[in-house]
């Protein structure tokens, strides 16, 4: 049996998953000072981009998961082919941490580091921020020398996820200190923080591909041989 993935539909397929997710997440938001919905449970806890541990958190890990993998794909071609190994390598290893702390909020940990507040509220981003610089830094070299078009839908992909992630993280901080997190406004910062980071990595992934179609690369996979068995000797009657 072979599996075959159609390049040319896979943008709408995810997008079109996306959107039907980030849809159900501003819906529920909207809805729930209308009709009354219960915050703690049902529909709202379930489906809400504010919310962890559900429907859009679990859907952005599978996506960030997706992405390590293809990269861990990339890095082992690159090994025979001797192309920046360690680099590919260590982006699948990040992005597979990200995914990890998408489920498990490893990041949260860090805003008991610094009592802050206002746009710093979340101090969690300052040593996010440094973390980002250094990586950016290492990887200068590695965007130099791939495909051009390649290395433009990385930084796209890239700038998207990081301005989700870090800088919307600034507002929201803010307004967390002044009206708290149980509000329409919160919701809709959210709501278009945690929407940047799913298009980035959509983006992200979809880039990955078209690099292995370029590279003329495949991923298949095989059946191992069935071990030979012993000749069956026969005894002399």
């Amino acid at each position: 049996m072979q599996i075959t993935l159609s390049r040319a539909r896979l943008p709408a397929a995810l997008f079109a998953v996306m959107a039907a997710i980030a849809g159900a997440g501003l819906a529920v938001e909207v809805l729930k000072p209308i009709l009354r919905l219960k915050s703690r449970s049902g529909v709202v806890p379930l489906f809400s981009l504010s919310y962890e541990q559900n429907v859009p958190t679990w859907y952005t890990s599978c996506l960030l998961f997706a992405c390590s993998l293809t990269l861990a794909a990339i890095a082992s071609g690159a090994r025979r082919e001797g192309g920046f190994v360690k680099h590919w390598w260590g982006l699948a290893a990040a992005f597979l941490y990200i995914s990890l702390d998408e489920v498990v909020e490893i990041h949260e940990a860090a805003s008991s580091w610094l009592d802050l507040g206002g746009v710093l509220y979340f101090s969690w981003v300052i040593p996010a921020a440094a973390v980002v610089a250094a990586f950016a830094i290492a990887y200068l070299w590695f965007l130099a020398h791939l495909p051009r078009g390649t290395r433009n839908r990385f930084l796209l992909s890239g700038g998207i996820y990081v301005t989700g992630a870090l800088a919307l993280e600034l507002p929201l901080g803010y307004w967390t200190e002044q009206a708290g997190s149980n509000n329409l406004v919160y919701a809709l910062i959210d709501f278009v923080e945690e929407s940047l980071e799913m298009l980035g990595v959509n983006l992200f992934l979809v880039s990955l591909v078209d690099y292995l179609c370029v590279q003329g690369w495949t991923i298949g996979f095989s059946q191992a041989a069935p071990a030979p068995q012993p000749a069956s000797v026969e005894r002399p009657t």
